[in-house]
């Protein structure tokens, strides 16, 4: 045999053996119409984070002006912008010189009532589309952290929508059965912000209104009214007055885990604080002992504990009557982060594993029949030859297999579609080739020089062929979500295969076979 078709059949057995040992070692999972899961649209209210980013904005601005003892009368938030109002003409410069360097993306105008200036403070129409676009990035990237340390295997989370801004994002959790709590893991904003009670007017005050006339119907302008649901306290509903202003918010967060109090045995979560986060909190607690911080999470107070010393360490507790679930939920969503803004479900459905089981045995049966029709059609129309190209086509499904298996790519329904059309473009590019052969038997040709002229002139068409649609099946990949995405990775690594496959392996066989004799016909 000579040197060079060793190499080849050397490389030949080695793709074979990597590939087998790839589909052992490892196991390709099943997508959510194969076993079953949770299938979720969400809609990130953008309008929320632009109003959340226009607040910041206002305290922000309001402390600066401050800092540089700028006179103002008010700081305020009108339709969406900034106001800052009752700036006397001698602070006019040094306003408008803090706006200029204040930041490019905000706009500003001003106006003159009664010798005083009002300024006007928005946001430019790149910035708030900017700010939406990472808004949903961040809203994306914190739903992965979450479901990944939820346990999720091989989920799909992807961005999807129409418009200038992409809104909508795309869950996709096979083998997941707990909707209920899946939900409310995802849904929840987790903001978490320590604000202080009022020194003087704490409560808790049983509704709203009577919070709001134990301050003869004026609340301070610096002060909210904010519901207190801490169980271990009582079941019915509370309200406390708090300071607008967070002292310490989930921006100064390091980590967040489930704890037991020693003496009750109760569940509760105890969070650390980050450098800034630890000299704002001995700040906060050194300027209110006797006081009271409330711990707030989404607008809503967990905890008031009393501030009875100076604190100075980096870690606090959120206490109440918690399950250990429902503690290990809390600290995981302060972990991974406080949503952007709020989702709101446009879509949710839950896949039974029944059908999954189902849509397998179909599948599977599909691409069997397939593969057995083939089979006998290639050895009745090609005979001996015929052979060669089952070989190739089972080559080219184990190596398929075997690559899905080693990165671990999700299999479902229409990427068992993609495999079955592998077949069909395996099959393809080998009657390509045998036809060939034929016609150059038929110029009466030798059965060695039709066969190098057949793989020779039929080349550039297999190659052309797989590439195209390759490129197709990229393009699928890239601008497709979910399972048309698993359609495009099984095509493509499908196509590979069988250019490999059809070009190489299968001219590998012939030749290996004419090489050492003289065959005066070909079965073909």
């Amino acid at each position: 045999m000579k040197k060079k078709f060793k190499y080849r059949l050397l490389i030949i057995a080695l793709v074979l053996t990597v590939s087998v040992a790839m589909l052992y070692y490892q196991r390709i999972n099943l997508g959510l119409d194969l076993q079953g899961g949770i299938h979720l649209v969400l809609q990130v209210e953008i309008e929320g984070a632009l109003e959340s980013e226009v607040e910041q904005a206002r305290d922000r601005v309001e402390t600066d002006l401050g800092e540089r003892e700028i006179k103002f009368s008010e700081v305020r938030i009108a339709d969406g912008r900034v106001e800052v109002l009752g700036v006397p003409a001698d602070s006019e410069d040094a306003i408008e010189d803090y706006f200029d360097e204040y930041a490019p993306a905000w706009n500003y105008r001003s106006r003159t009532s009664e010798g005083l200036s009002e300024y006007s403070f928005s946001m430019t129409e790149a910035f708030r589309k900017t700010l939406a676009m990472q808004s949903v990035r961040q809203a994306r990237d914190i739903v992965e952290r979450r479901i990944d340390q939820y346990g999720v295997a091989e989920p799909t989370i992807v961005i999807y929508g129409s418009g200038d801004v992409q809104d909508q994002i795309i869950v996709e959790l096979p083998g997941v059965e707990d909707f209920e709590r899946v939900k409310d893991l995802i849904k929840s904003t987790a903001q978490l912000e320590l604000k202080v009670v009022h020194p003087t007017i704490r409560g808790p005050f049983p509704s709203r209104e009577s919070a709001i006339q134990a301050f003869n119907n004026v609340l301070p302008d610096d002060y909210e009214i904010l519901p207190l649901r801490d169980r271990s306290v009582t079941g019915e509903a509370q309200f406390i007055p708090v300071r607008k202003a967070a002292s310490i918010t989930g921006q100064h967060l390091k980590n967040a885990r489930r704890s037991q109090d020693p003496y009750t045995g109760k569940s509760e979560v105890v969070f650390f604080l980050n450098s800034e986060g630890v000299s704002l909190f001995s700040d906060t607690t050194a300027a209110n002992v006797g006081n009271q911080l409330a711990i707030v999470l989404d607008d809503i107070v967990r905890s008031a504990p009393n501030i009875n010393q100076h604190i100075d360490s980096e870690s606090a507790r959120i206490t109440g009557s918690f399950t250990p679930e429902e503690a290990e939920d809390l600290a995981l969503v302060l972990r991974s982060g406080a949503l952007p803004a709020k989702l709101r479900i446009l879509e949710e459905r839950s896949v039974g594993p029944s059908l999954g089981r189902d849509s397998i045995v179909r599948g599977v049966y599909a691409s069997g029949l397939g593969l057995l029709l083939v089979v006998v059609g290639m050895f009745i129309v090609y005979r001996l030859s015929g052979i060669n190209a089952i070989a190739c086509l089972t080559l080219n499904l184990l190596i398929l297999m075997g690559v899905l298996a080693y990165f671990r790519a999700t299999l479902t329904l229409p990427g068992i579609a993609g495999v079955i059309l592998t077949i069909g473009m395996a099959v393809d590019a080998n009657i390509l080739i045998f036809e060939r052969i034929k016609e150059e038997l038929r110029l009466g040709k030798t059965v060695r020089a039709a066969v190098d002229a057949g793989f020779d002139r039929v080349f550039s068409t297999i190659l052309d062929t797989n590439i195209t649609t390759l490129v197709a099946a990229l393009f699928l990949f890239q601008f497709g979500t979910g399972p048309v995405r698993g359609f495009a990775v099984t095509l493509a690594v499908g196509l590979l295969a069988n250019i490999f496959t059809a070009t190489f392996v299968s001219r590998t066989f012939f030749a290996t076979f004419l090489q050492s004799r003289e065959v005066p016909r070909l079965s073909i």
